[in-house]
């Protein structure tokens, strides 16, 4: 019997000049790259907005400032049906670009693409990297007090670690 797991992932969409930020990263059970918002888990003891703004440095070295929520996505891979991801997918916008700093290892570069380029690549991790940027593009933004979460931890800085 296969066992059904939500997992809880956040996402930032990051716009510069009609581009995004996104990363080209390997892939489990994937043989070419894909690209994606740079994207993951969010870890015990974190805050959404935490989650997403540690991810995005580390996949790309860029430090993010959180405008907006740009909605709550959800996506269960036809290769695991035993799986569903809950994606929460951030507006945020670049304040530093720490050029030396080393990607996650599963990372291959950061990007900047237009929506126009990464259509063209056919290599969106998922449905949801096209969508978030298609409804970026249309507008779409939530307060970020629409997220309420009890008992948050202090913040620490994914810098000061």
């Amino acid at each position: 019997m296969t066992v059904w797991t939500p997992h809880v992932t956040v996402a930032t969409v990051v716009e510069r000049d009609g581009c995004f930020l996104l990363v080209e990263e390997h892939s489990k059970g994937i043989s070419h790259t894909v690209f994606n918002q740079p994207a993951g888990h969010v870890e015990a003891g974190e805050t959404l907005q935490q989650a997403a703004i540690r991810e995005t440095l580390e996949e790309t070295a860029h430090q993010v400032t959180i405008d907006a929520l740009l909605g709550i996505y959800t996506y269960t891979p036809p290769m695991f049906p035993d799986r569903t991801y809950y994606r929460f997918c951030f507006l945020a916008h670049s304040i530093a670009h720490h050029e030396q700093r080393a990607l996650d290892q599963d990372i291959v570069a950061a990007h900047w693409m237009s929506l126009e380029q990464l259509q063209l690549t056919g290599r969106a991790r998922s449905p949801l990297v096209v969508k978030a940027i298609a409804d970026a593009l249309a507008g779409q933004r939530y307060p970020l007090s629409l997220i309420y979460e009890h008992n948050t931890p202090p913040f620490t800085s994914a810098l000061d670690a």
